[in-house]
């Protein structure tokens, strides 16, 4: 254990001097000025026209947005369309139903009305003639 201490310790110091730095003065020179003043004008330029561009983006999603609008519009419009044609529709089958029942119901009360009239007429005349009471009482109408 002792000699793997010590050779971690003998890698370590051959290590460490290497890799601290002298610290030293750089001077800061007229041309290194210029290049950062060149390299600051740049980067406002392209500042400038990425902002351009971003506006323009901004400009095509609101276009979209609005056409998103359009669109959302119609589809309730066409909806509602929908809905009211459905109605209509109903609507027209309840009233063609009622339409066409009513003849039949006014044709089936006259025929019961008339039915019965005969009925009283016939069980009238059978208290009266004996051969219609007989033919009354075998259909089971007596």
């Amino acid at each position: 254990m002792r000699q793997v201490s010590s050779i971690i310790f003998v890698i370590l110091s051959m290590l460490l001097p290497g890799t601290i730095g002298v610290a030293r003065d750089i001077p800061y020179t007229l041309e290194d000025r210029e290049r950062l003043i060149r390299v600051e004008t740049k980067l406002e330029e392209s500042y400038k026209v990425l902002h351009s561009r971003i506006d323009a983006v901004d400009k095509r999603i609101d276009a979209v947005d609005k056409r998103i609008d359009d669109v959302k519009g119609l589809l309730y419009v066409l909806i509602a369309a929908i809905f009211a044609q459905t109605v209509g529709v109903v609507g027209f089958v309840v009233w063609d139903r009622r339409t066409a029942l009513s003849p039949a119901i006014n044709k089936t009360k006259e025929i019961e009305e008339k039915e019965d009239k005969i009925i009283t007429a016939l069980k009238q005349s059978a208290m009266k003639d004996k051969n219609i009471a007989e033919a009354l009482r075998k259909v089971g109408m007596l």
